[in-house]
């Protein structure tokens, strides 16, 4: 891997992926342009049918929840129209510990905020059985639902919340088996 990293340009990548999930004109967080004309983003974001997905050009296209899976934290979400971007989806479980990772999302309402930092861990967290990527990267409310990334751009999570002074994003390998399923 090659040491330097325009973060600039990995900002501006992730940008152009991530969306603003709102309803009736209140942010409820973040949401990643999925290929195939979807948007996932976690269950605890979109808790109605629908909801506004404003694009980083300033487009709003309204949304319809297609699946959703409390437990695992996600949504998949179908978008009318064509030729949206879509993320570049990195291979399941490639991400390591020490690996750099970025977040963007919307937290507190500033739109296409960054947040960098490194995968601590990968694994369950105490009493809970669910495996997370748990990074040391600031999250907040606005966040949820949008992308985990690494130094190429290509998303290895989804993020979910914070935990402490931890990241928690669902694992691609979770992600894309939801999304599979959701779709057949």
């Amino acid at each position: 891997m090659n040491a330097l990293i325009d973060i600039a340009a990995l900002a501006e990548q992730l940008r152009r992926v991530t969306v603003e999930v709102t309803d009736a004109g209140e942010l409820l967080g973040s949401g990643v342009l999925w290929p195939a004309g979807c948007v996932v983003t976690n269950a605890h974001v979109v808790r109605r049918p629908e909801a506004t997905l404003r694009l980083v050009d300033g487009r709003c296209l309204r949304a319809r929840v297609l699946a959703r899976d409390a437990e695992a934290d996600l949504a998949l979400l179908g978008v009318p129209g064509t030729g949206l971007p879509a993320a570049t989806l990195a291979e399941p479980d490639t991400v390591r510990i020490g690996s750099f990772v970025a977040a963007v999302g919307h937290p507190l309402g500033v739109r296409g905020a960054l947040s960098t930092g490194i995968v601590c861990a990968i694994g369950p967290i105490e009493r809970n059985g669910r495996s997370w990527i748990q990074a040391d990267l600031h999250l907040a409310p606005g966040n949820s639902g949008g992308p985990l990334a690494d130094a190429a751009g290509s998303i290895v999570g989804l993020n979910s919340r914070a935990a402490g002074p931890l990241a928690l994003a669902v694992p691609m390998s979770v992600v894309t088996r939801f999304v599979h399923a959701a779709r057949v």
